[in-house]
């Protein structure tokens, strides 16, 4: 049974940093898809920046790890409780390979809040769900992009008003040079919230097979969690780059800085809070209050569309996905 448990926590530890690896194409690439899009920096330069930066971001904070390790359920009380993670993993990791390859920034958030959720349903029933932890988990998810669209639509509003007598050109050169500290700034902002998800999950099963009795996160979890999102970052998303930078509306170095303040601002309040958020919806809906504040016409609404119903469909699809694979894993193992 020893030598079970070790497995065990050996299969979700690489899990759990092939998730984050995933993560770091998937959802990083968010954090500079306003800065490639606008030639402020080339791809190559952008995504060593954002990788040196979620490395850092990632190692600076564990509020958000904790959050999630004890939010949705006890991991003390739960009987298989690492089989619960391996499918909550195997689930996250399914679906955020879909949705990479369409393109489509999903949120790696949602999916692995969904699965585990749905893999505790499956395997100890509802009463398992810490339902307070839950729903505030689920308000930060819910009320941040929605704050970010309205934000991203003042903070635009303000920089019109304020440069709207400066050359065109000179803007243009100005404020490429201000995105390069902006998307840096995001992405140590993103490692300091997404990062933290993969820590919490490790630590989860940690509890659940006993290995140790607290959420505290061990410093080998910070740096191995830490280490695979920098690496993913490094492998680029250009799929999800072209559609956040490229596909919601037309980008200008001063959309994209305003875009890139917006959601730092929001990223940055939420970690301060220990909260979890969707980096992808946050900066897709910064961006799309960005366009709004300068004609409802210049954002590509249907593509606005696509993502936004994706938002929607990942919680639900990724607990039922979570289900399955928990029950297929308990015929061949359990």
């Amino acid at each position: 049974m020893h030598d079970t448990g070790l497995y065990l926590i050996i299969a979700v530890v690489i899990l759990a940093l092939l998730f984050d690896y995933i993560n770091g194409f998937h959802d990083t690439a968010n954090a500079i898809a306003t800065s490639i899009s606008t030639k402020a920096m080339s791809p190559k330069v952008a995504i060593l920046l954002a990788a040196t930066m979620n490395l850092l971001g990632a190692l600076s904070f564990t509020g958000v790890a904790k959050t999630i390790g004890k939010g949705i359920a006890d991991p003390s009380t739960l009987t298989n409780g690492m089989w619960i993670v391996v499918a909550a993993m195997v689930s996250a990791i399914i679906w955020n390979l879909i949705t990479w390859w369409y393109g489509i920034p999903s949120s790696s958030s949602h999916a692995l809040i969904g699965s585990l959720t749905g893999a505790v349903i499956a395997a100890a029933g509802f009463s398992q769900i810490n339902y307070s932890g839950f729903v505030s988990i689920l308000e930060s998810l819910v009320l941040s992009p929605i704050i970010a669209l309205v934000l991203g639509f003042i903070i635009m509003l303000i920089f019109l008003w304020l440069f709207k007598n400066i050359a065109p050109a000179k803007m243009t050169r100005n404020f490429r040079t201000f995105q390069v500290l902006s998307a840096a700034f995001q992405a140590y902002l993103h490692g300091t919230n997404d990062a933290q998800k993969a820590m919490g999950i490790i630590t989860f099963a940690l509890v659940a097979g006993g290995f140790q009795a607290t959420m505290d996160i061990p410093l080998w979890v910070k740096f191995a969690a830490a280490a695979a999102m920098a690496l993913g970052t490094a492998s680029g998303g250009m799929r999800i780059i072209r559609t956040v930078g490229r596909g919601i509306m037309k980008m200008q170095p001063v959309n994209g800085f305003a875009a890139d303040v917006t959601s730092s601002i929001v990223i940055g309040v939420a970690t301060y809070l220990k909260l979890p958020v969707s980096t992808t919806h946050v900066i897709s809906s910064a961006i799309m209050g960005v366009g709004a504040a300068k004609g409802f016409n210049k954002v590509k609404w249907d593509v606005a569309g696509r993502i936004v119903t994706t938002w929607i469909i990942t919680l639900p699809l990724t607990a039922v996905l979570a289900a399955i694979v928990y029950w297929v894993l308990g015929i061949f193992f359990y």
